[in-house]
């Protein structure tokens, strides 16, 4: 009995310690990780994002870009941080549920997070430079045809959604692509400009305040914000990639209270100017999900990205 009298006092304590220390949560600055380099569409959102929980939380909440390897870097270090909440990550979904089926090394899984909420939606399209030959999507796929690899494209990384949705295109019509890939977005961006690569996968958010021109939108319907740019399906592919699903995550085991904390600070924060006018401003609009609606649909989104690998014979890099 005394065993038992003795670990019943240490759980109890141990609790009482755990208790008191969310009640003090945050206490000092927060680390949000974002898996992809500054200047691309997930950073500054996520940045806008960092500023509203700084505000609501009463402490600093830090940006640190751990970009590289399609995302897998910041969310593997995400993954093995302390779930002590003074360890954040902000970015998409991609890195959990497309990129474990094709990047060597990844040792989390969909249930090594905590899924705090669901703040936007993010399209993508394929866009060009403004000097470029293809004036529209058929020009550029015929051009393919034509010259089976010879046409390249920026992508930023293996696995990640716009990798997947040329991949998609390209069987579903039957095209070669050269795919060129960059760590993240950002460092696409100058070289798609410059037209040292033929076409770029690129967030409909990155289109504003740039130069590229959109010749298609991976998607079911036209986006409101390229009402003129038509649709991969309008092209004959059957089935588009979803979008990026993008939000707020931790480490897993979070202690219930701060989960709880942040999770009020996520609604909130995106109630803030600074949020829907950074979101705004991009042609985007806020899709909140609850922590438990986003982990329902990461995990449908990995079983689909799944069935998508497999069937497009795309191999571990």
């Amino acid at each position: 009995m005394t065993w038992k009298i003795g670990l019943a006092v240490a759980t109890s304590l141990a609790l009482s310690a755990l208790h008191a220390h969310a009640q003090s949560w945050p206490a000092r600055r927060i680390d949000m990780i974002i898996a992809f380099s500054a200047g691309g569409s997930t950073d500054v959102i996520g940045r806008s994002v960092a500023t509203a929980l700084s505000e609501l939380l009463g402490q600093q909440v830090v940006v640190n870009n751990r970009d590289g390897a399609s995302g897998t870097i910041g969310f593997g270090a995400l993954a093995s941080a302390p779930a002590d909440g003074y360890t954040i990550g902000f970015g998409p979904t991609t890195p959990i549920a497309n990129a474990p089926y094709l990047v060597k090394g990844v040792r989390y899984q969909v249930d090594s997070f905590e899924y705090i909420c669901q703040v936007f939606e993010n399209p993508f399209t394929i866009a060009v430079a403004p000097d470029s030959r293809f004036k529209s999507a058929q020009e550029l796929i015929a051009a393919a045809k034509e010259s089976p690899g010879k046409v390249s494209y920026g992508h930023p990384g293996s696995g990640t959604i716009p990798h997947l949705a040329v991949a998609n295109l390209a069987d579903a019509l039957k095209l070669q692509f050269h795919g060129v890939p960059f760590r993240g977005e950002g460092p696409m961006l100058p070289i798609l400009i410059k037209g040292d690569v033929d076409f770029g996968t690129v967030a409909v958010v990155s289109l504003r305040g740039q130069t590229l021109r959109p010749l298609l939108v991976f998607a079911a319907q036209r986006h409101p914000a390229l009402p003129d740019v038509p649709t991969d399906r309008e092209l004959g592919v059957p089935t588009s990639v979803p979008p990026g699903h993008q939000g707020l995550f931790t480490p897993k085991g979070l202690p219930p209270e701060i989960r709880a904390s942040l999770e009020r600070a996520c609604t909130t924060a995106i109630t803030r100017d600074i949020v829907h006018r950074t979101i705004d401003n991009a042609g985007l609009s806020i899709t909140y999900l609850t922590g438990a609606e986003f982990l329902a649909q990461t995990v449908a989104d990995y079983k689909f990205k799944g069935e998508l690998i497999r069937r497009l014979g795309l191999a571990v890099q």
